[in-house]
């Protein structure tokens, strides 16, 4: 196992194969850089070098009782990085992952960074308050606290339904992916879990993307029922300097895993341009 020791003494695991330009994989909660499998193939076979690691707490990184917050997230992966002297890197964030991507890239990044790619991502901001009126409401983020810490194991079955649109008239269930997202959630800590809803709703990530000076793109579907495009996606793509936007009618909140293909493919055509 790949793993790397953090300046506070926290071990992280990481996947790190092949050569050519380096694509970094940040994962979403509550699961592990395994959910990447279909981008770590694909563009391994492509000639990129792909990367991902665990965050901490997470997957078969330490289970660590605190840091579980954007900063840190960030500055995790800002040690990673620098270990592995990676430069002229793409970073790609999946939901909670695109968070941490941004503000690594607007906080850590300058040099280092080539392009950056939010895939179904919480920024800027999920929780309804007053200067986001139109957020998700503490409520609903308060019950995925309550069911975490207390119902962990059928929570997170009951979760993939809506996270790959499988409550939908018509949806093809692949129980295969359903084993797979809570064999991943499983394999992380209740704590790191518990903290990062906070880090995932509650982090204003406004001033990251305004900040961000190199391309971006940002893929959301229209469907997503666990990060609504509305809100995050379409208002993000709005905020950056150098943004583009694409949004696919009725995909889900995990489309990298549903809609590999589709996703793989318009991945491709913006690291090559």
């Amino acid at each position: 196992m790949s793993t790397l020791t953090l300046k506070d003494g926290t071990e992280i695991y990481y996947k790190d194969w092949g050569k050519g330009q380096p694509v970094f994989f940040h994962h979403g909660w509550p699961l592990s850089s395994d959910d990447w499998d279909a981008q770590m193939l694909f563009f391994l076979e492509k000639g990129y070098r792909v990367i991902a690691h665990d965050r901490r707490g997470h997957g078969r990184s330490e289970q660590t009782p605190e840091g579980h917050n954007m900063d840190t997230y960030a500055s995790d992966v800002d040690e990673i990085v620098t270990a592995l002297n990676l430069t002229d890197v793409i970073h790609v964030g999946h939901s909670t992952g695109g968070g941490e991507v941004i503000r690594y890239v607007a906080q850590h990044g300058k040099g280092r960074v080539a392009k950056a790619v939010l895939i179904s991502a919480v920024t800027p901001i999920m929780v309804q308050n007053e200067n986001n009126p139109n957020g998700v409401p503490i409520s609903v983020f308060d019950d995925i606290r309550n069911n975490t810490a207390n119902h962990r194991q059928q929570f997170y079955i009951d979760i993939t339904f809506p996270f790959y649109g499988y409550n939908r008239d018509g949806a093809k269930v692949s129980e295969g992916i359903q084993r797979n997202w809570w064999r991943q959630g499983m394999m992380g800590s209740i704590k790191a879990h518990y903290d990062c809803v906070k880090a995932f709703s509650e982090t204003d990530f406004t001033e990251d993307l305004k900040n961000t000076e190199v391309p971006v793109l940002v893929l959301h579907g229209e469907d997503d029922q666990i990060v609504p495009f509305e809100t995050t996606g379409k208002v993000a793509a709005t905020l950056l300097k150098n943004g583009k936007l694409i949004s696919y009618p009725g995909f889900p909140h995990g489309m990298p895993t549903t809609e590999a293909e589709t996703i793989n493919k318009d991945l491709l055509s913006f690291f090559q341009s």
